[in-house]
């Protein structure tokens, strides 16, 4: 008979580094960008509605993909902490939106 020394089955194949998914941080930043999206309408009321109706592609096209993908990068950076990647990008995204209201509103 010959010498064998048992060997642990490998549960995960993957390195530790390399993160689980992406798909958390994408629902992160698109759930930030809606936060975001609200946060003038319960400051300022709905007279907001009408600065939204001349200014929607601004917030609709540039801001939406690029909340998703500064979740999906944050998530990847952080190496999956969901809770690191949820305040990164709210702290992130808000700034960037508020910037965008500011630039465009005058205020």
């Amino acid at each position: 008979m010959q010498n064998v020394t048992p060997m642990l089955a490998r549960k995960d194949e993957r390195t530790p580094e390399e993160p689980r998914s992406s798909l958390p941080g994408g629902i992160i930043g698109f759930i930030f960008y809606w936060c975001a999206l609200a946060i003038p309408f319960l400051l300022y009321g709905s007279n907001t509605l009408f600065f939204f109706l001349y200014n929607w592609l601004f917030f609709l096209v540039l801001l939406l993909p690029v909340s998703v993908l500064i979740g999906i990068i944050l998530g990847i950076t952080l190496r999956g902490n969901l809770l690191w990647t949820t305040l990164a990008t709210a702290a992130v995204v808000i700034c960037l939106f508020w910037l965008l209201f500011s630039f465009l509103s005058d205020w």
